[in-house]
């Protein structure tokens, strides 16, 4: 059946990608971005055009997207990942992030022996625990490496984002839980009144700067292209993604001052990452969200209650604080930049870097064991 855009309409399908990247990042700055994410509403965007015929579902375009835009994001997003900066000021945070870590592991092992996940369970288990260790970059890097298809992956995608969505809740919720608060307790919870608990946050402009935006780009593209060097030569070209992540850590520690300095490259990356989610959608028919999404969310919904009840229990054996267990919780669920929200909604400003460098940690890490996982269980 015939589609509104050609498949070969390159310039036209482009600016579907971008406006849907766009109409994502709109969203974001919104309440209904702070309670569901711009990326789960630039995928339902692309899947509404494909399926009512508007957009193709293969196109040169997302295939370019999904080989070379991908692969260039993963540096982008990286440049500040500084091991040592990272080691230093996350604290006890740290220790929380590890555990948490650990709980969406077995939650993901649980899940995956106790549900029919069919043949696509080692996959998916392997991305969400990558996804619900780092984040999104961690997500696409992992359902690249493992080769998973665009309907399997906006599939798993879609039902781990409403799991996501919970889990934000549920964490925000945790320290008002009075039986909670009796089995971990928290004197950063109880040194702060009830009226200072909404603390306002203000958006910084920022401004890019063609110094910082081309430099970032040249490195990334040469990152990208050691690593396919080295996968071509190794006979590992299912794990270039694998390689350009460690090519950008070794990078991003042999160099943090320069990196740190640069300007606009996570945005980039950001919005490499917002294409990608459109490509997806576009290329990707509903019937298999429809019938294959329940178990998945039940899936992520078993890690999610596995690694909150590792998180407890464990905090409470190590008497680490509830607030320092939930900001690492929450490093690993929902990422670094809602991670210094609640941080901050909570008015636990001294839990803001932490949790900040929890979460970059995350993304250094959560590639390498969500690969790891699907090889195991595969």
């Amino acid at each position: 059946m015939d589609t509104l855009i050609a498949a070969d309409d390159i310039f036209t399908l482009s600016a579907v990608l971008f406006g849907l990247a766009w109409l994502g990042f709109m969203i974001d700055g919104t309440w209904l971005g702070r309670k569901t994410s711009g990326m789960l509403w630039v995928l339902l965007g692309g899947v509404a055009l494909s399926n009512f015929r508007v957009t193709p579902f293969e196109s040169p375009v997302y295939g370019f997207v999904g080989e070379y835009v991908v692969s260039l994001a993963i540096p982008l997003l990286l440049f500040k990942a500084d091991l040592r900066k990272i080691l230093r000021e996350s604290g006890r945070v740290m220790i929380a992030f590890v555990i948490g870590a650990c709980g969406t592991i077995a939650g993901a092992v649980i899940g995956y022996w106790l549900l029919d996940l069919g043949e696509i369970g080692p996959k998916v288990a392997g991305v969400y625990t990558g996804g619900w260790t780092g984040g999104a970059v961690n997500v696409v890097a992992v359902a690249k490496a493992v080769e998973m298809t665009p309907e399997q992956f906006t599939v798993a995608l879609s039902a781990s984002n409403i799991v996501s969505v919970l889990a934000l809740m549920t964490l925000i919720a945790l320290p008002a839980m009075t039986l909670v608060r009796r089995f971990v307790p928290s004197k950063t919870i109880d040194a702060i009144p009830a009226d200072e608990l909404v603390v306002t946050m203000t958006a910084e402009t920022k401004s890019m700067h063609l110094t910082h935006v081309s430099g970032a780009l040249a490195l990334s593209f040469a990152i990208c292209a050691a690593a396919n060097l080295l996968a071509n030569a190794f006979a590992m070209q299912q794990y270039s993604i694998l390689l350009i992540t460690v090519l950008v850590l070794v990078v991003a520690n042999l160099f943090p001052q320069t990196m740190d300095k640069l300007e606009g490259d996570f945005d980039l990356g950001m919005l490499a990452m917002f294409i990608f989610f459109a490509a997806i959608g576009c290329g990707t028919d509903a019937t298999a969200f429809i019938e294959s999404a329940v178990v998945l969310f039940i899936f992520g919904m078993t890690i999610l209650v596995v690694h909150v009840t590792v998180v407890l229990l464990v905090a409470r054996l190590l008497k680490i604080d509830l607030a320092e267990a939930i900001v690492g919780s929450a490093a690993n669920f929902v990422g670094p930049a809602p991670t210094a929200a609640i941080a901050m909604a909570r008015g636990w400003k001294s839990l803001v870097t932490p949790g900040i460098m929890c979460g970059i940690f995350g993304y250094m890490i959560g590639t390498f064991i969500g690969v790891t996982l699907t090889a195991i269980l595969d």
